[in-house]
């Protein structure tokens, strides 16, 4: 693709089992002081979608097979050829007004840049979750105030799927692996590192917003236990995740697990997911391990 002066972008958010968090994005969007050039709302049936009045306007809605690797690849597969920056979002993402503004500056004034990881405000992901309320409150603060002096890192592992966005020309016939199912745990940090040496991956504070990390919609305790030790090993394995940085993973996953597991906090199934830990260490013990047997489980 071409290098544009100016540039287009498509916004891709995949979703499953969360119409109210959707239906949240019709007006993020109205609020954007720049529109994005499309909207696709990648679903796995016509249940993960918003009352239609509630869909954000002019959103190309797409029905795909299940799974988080799987719906962003339909939504790639349908916008490589005809944008120059994709944008994925999860659908409990609240962005700044200025998201879209800044993504696009971001990538028109950094040639060499190909793929970027904004700044969390608030991300609720390790703990109880922010409401939708708080997170709008903290997004609006957020607008209010100053713009801060732009910032961008280079990181060589990865950038964050709750808002990450890639130069199309860079991802070619790249796609995220579809050998890791539903949820597809650390399936961002496999993506990015596979981008390394084609341009700079990095993490900048030019767009922001805050993770709601809400709760429903996720894989089962059972299930993510599994993938907390079999999707680190998979990607050493496979070459996109340091046996350092594997170990540090699964060694604080299992850790925490085996610390809540009397207190566990309400929104966690810490024995679940030990469950799921034993079970993939029995696995791995076998020669059995795969990220994929949690379709099994």
């Amino acid at each position: 693709m071409p290098f544009s002066t100016s540039l287009s972008i498509a916004v891709i958010i995949a979703s499953t089992g969360r119409p109210r968090e959707l239906a949240q994005w019709k007006q993020q969007l109205l609020a954007q002081t720049c529109q994005p050039d499309a909207v696709y709302l990648i679903v796995a049936s016509q249940d993960d979608l918003p009352a239609p009045d509630a869909l954000p306007d002019d959103a190309r809605v797409l029905i795909s097979p299940k799974g988080l690797t799987v719906q962003r690849n339909y939504g790639i597969d349908r916008t490589i050829d005809q944008f120059d920056i994709i944008a994925f979002f999860d659908d409990d993402y609240i962005a700044s007004c200025r998201a879209i503004e800044n993504i696009r500056a971001l990538f028109q004034d950094n040639a060499d840049l190909i793929a970027a990881s904004g700044h969390l405000i608030l991300d609720g992901i390790g703990g109880r979750g922010h409401d939708y309320a708080t997170a709008l409150a903290a997004v609006s603060a957020y607008d209010a105030a100053t713009p801060p002096p732009i910032w961008i890192r280079a990181h060589d592992s990865g950038v964050y799927g709750c808002n990450m966005a890639y130069r199309s020309s860079a991802i070619g016939d790249l796609r995220f692996d579809e050998r890791l199912p539903l949820y597809g745990w650390l399936e961002d940090v496999d993506f990015g590192s596979r981008l390394l040496g084609r341009g700079m991956v990095a993490f900048t504070n030019a767009f922001a917003g805050v993770h709601q990390g809400v709760k429903s919609g996720r894989t089962s305790g059972v299930r993510l236990g599994y993938s907390q030790i079999a999707n680190p090993i998979y990607l050493y394995r496979k070459g996109t995740l340091r046996l350092r940085t594997a170990l540090r993973r699964m060694t604080n996953n299992v850790g925490m697990n085996v610390l809540r597991a009397l207190y566990p906090e309400p929104w966690v199934d810490r024995a679940g997911r030990l469950r799921g830990n034993a079970k993939a260490f029995l696995d791995l013990m076998r020669g059995t391990l795969d990220p994929g047997r949690i379709l099994d489980i």
